[in-house]
């Protein structure tokens, strides 16, 4: 990770200039763009491992940027962590429903950018793609998919298939906004009955199992859920 590649979209040069410094200072390899066209150029050239983008950009804006990489095949893998100074809801939700991994909302500290950074990159490598026996582990959660298994401190958890559904998400990437539109969307099959809202109903059930690793289970108001990254 010491040798990690960001790209920072931001066109305010105090702010880009604090952030170049403090993640150089981590020891990431830092490329930075002012505008959102130039930024989509670099991410398809030079194949960074994350982009921390700024939503208030000139000319292409941050959230179109988004979109434009997500729907690359360059691109589409890159993680992204949205830099948004108005905070609104309604942004933050359509930019992590279009593809973002995490946000930022200004203004933040040294810190905060580099263990947001951080724990996105650590993310990657979680989701298995071979095809083979999948098992997360986090912490004393062991979550087996194909085994419809999941254990809490060693002891079995009875879970609903639709609470399993979500938790394996959630567990798929830990630190990561999911919105109830995307946890919707995902975990709907053969004989589950999930609408709007009732999303709250199945995470208060799973939090109610998992006893006192509830807090395991994060809500990011007004956005949707997270798993806590251990």
């Amino acid at each position: 990770m010491a040798r990690a590649k960001i790209l920072v979209v931001e066109d305010e040069v105090d702010i880009l200039e604090v952030i170049e410094y403090n993640l150089s200072r981590e020891g990431f390899r830092v490329l930075s763009s002012r505008d959102g066209d130039a930024g989509l150029r670099i991410a398809r050239s030079d194949a960074p491992d994350l982009v921390l983008l700024d939503l208030m950009l000139p000319g292409l804006d941050g959230l179109e940027v988004c979109r434009r990489l997500k729907a690359d095949t360059i691109t589409c893998d890159i993680p992204i962590i949205m830099v948004t100074a108005k905070g609104e809801e309604s942004d933050i939700v359509l930019g992590l429903g279009i593809g973002a991994d995490d946000y930022m909302t200004k203004p933040f500290g040294p810190k905060e950018l580099v263990a947001r950074v951080k724990a996105v990159i650590r993310r990657r490598p979680l989701v298995r793609k071979d095809g083979a026996d999948e098992r997360i582990v986090i912490g004393d959660l062991v979550i087996d998919i194909f085994r419809h298994e999941v254990l809490v401190d060693s002891e079995p958890l009875i879970l609903t298939p639709t609470e399993l559904r979500l938790l394996h998400l959630l567990a798929t990437q830990p630190g990561r906004v999911f919105t109830r539109d995307q946890l919707l969307s995902r975990v709907i099959g053969d004989g589950a009955f999930v609408i709007g809202r009732n999303i709250d109903v199945h995470i208060r059930g799973m939090r109610s199992k998992l006893g006192r690793h509830r807090d395991m289970i994060e809500t990011v108001r007004g956005v949707g859920y997270r798993l806590r990254d251990v």
